[in-house]
């Protein structure tokens, strides 16, 4: 069973600029750790700070999720570059396969390591699935939205159309009548 993280046990603001700069990748570790003394001096002065090891350690699986969001957008990219610019229903579609991809790779690195996973964990892969699930639902909407909007468009055109018809060519008000019945036109 692994330990959790000294940098998961610091206070909610030193772990969220920890976490903040990682995310930047612009300071080396030397410059991280005098970023933290320098922005946390009281933490520092009382030894509570992680140490340089556990700092590198956190760094490097920060960097790996990292580098693996930015190989999904880049598969994301190539695709919508293959495809065309239509294709953003189906990016996002991948995006959200993707998610769930990593919240099940997550998992199963913990249990294949004998990594003993706490609530807070299984929570947060919970969260993740849910998002990931949210993310297709509203995939779906929009979708729906579109069409129910194309399609009202395109009704309202027929209708324009169909009283800018007048009587030509002997069409009478009861066959326009049965055209905007056919149609679903009001």
């Amino acid at each position: 069973m692994g330990r959790k993280s000294t940098v998961d046990k610091q206070s909610p603001g030193v772990r969220a600029h920890i976490l903040r700069r990682l995310r930047e990748n612009r300071l080396t570790l030397d410059e991280l750790i005098a970023d933290l003394h320098a922005t946390f001096p009281d933490a520092a002065a009382s030894g509570e700070l992680p140490s340089r090891s556990a700092l590198h350690r956190f760094g490097q699986g920060v960097q790996e999720i990292v580098a693996h969001e930015r190989e999904m957008a880049a598969a994301a990219e190539a695709l919508v570059a293959e495809l065309g610019e239509e294709f953003d229903a189906k990016s996002g579609a991948l995006l959200a396969q993707a998610v769930t991809t990593l919240a099940s790779k997550t998992a199963m690195n913990a249990i294949q390591s004998d990594q003993a996973l706490e609530i807070s964990d299984v929570l947060d892969l919970a969260r993740a699935a849910k998002a990931a699930q949210e993310a297709r639902s509203l995939n779906l909407r929009e979708r729906q939205a579109v069409a129910k909007t194309a399609r009202e468009k395109l009704l309202e055109e027929q209708k324009a159309k169909l009283e800018a018809m007048g009587s030509k060519g002997g069409v009478t008000e009861d066959t326009k009548r049965a055209i905007r019945e056919a149609l679903g036109i009001v």
